[in-house]
């Protein structure tokens, strides 16, 4: 039986949570107006995010989540994007996840698809 990994998708915006294990932006772009101390990051792995053209398609609209969703685990299979996922599922292994990113609609962002696949 797999392992069921813990992994949480939240706002970089938001103050940390017990809970929230290794905290990872997998953004690609800075968030606007977030200092490093602020953020309480344990990583930016921005190799994981999405292409800088998938993320000016997708432009965060929510009738094409479901299209992003699929180009973006076309992505992943990319080299170094799996090689970054493939970090990602080792943190999640041993502690619980948490995914930021400064969208305002975290559950339909690359976050949130990330989240899905390692859960597993």
């Amino acid at each position: 039986m797999a392992h069921k990994r813990t992994v949480n998708v939240r706002r970089v915006y938001e103050d940390p949570g017990q809970a929230d294990g290794a905290r990872v932006l997998v953004d690609r772009i800075w968030p606007r107006g977030m200092t490093k101390e602020k953020a309480h990051l344990d990583e930016w792995c921005k190799q994981v995010a999405p292409s800088t053209e998938l993320r000016k398609w997708y432009s965060h609209a929510p009738e094409r989540f479901a299209e992003f969703s699929r180009r973006y685990r076309t992505e992943l299979q990319d080299p170094q994007h799996a090689e970054a996922l493939a970090h990602l599922r080792n943190l999640a292994d041993n502690r619980p996840l948490t995914l930021l990113t400064a969208t305002k609609h975290p559950d339909i962002s690359e976050a949130e698809v990330l989240a899905e696949l390692l859960r597993g």
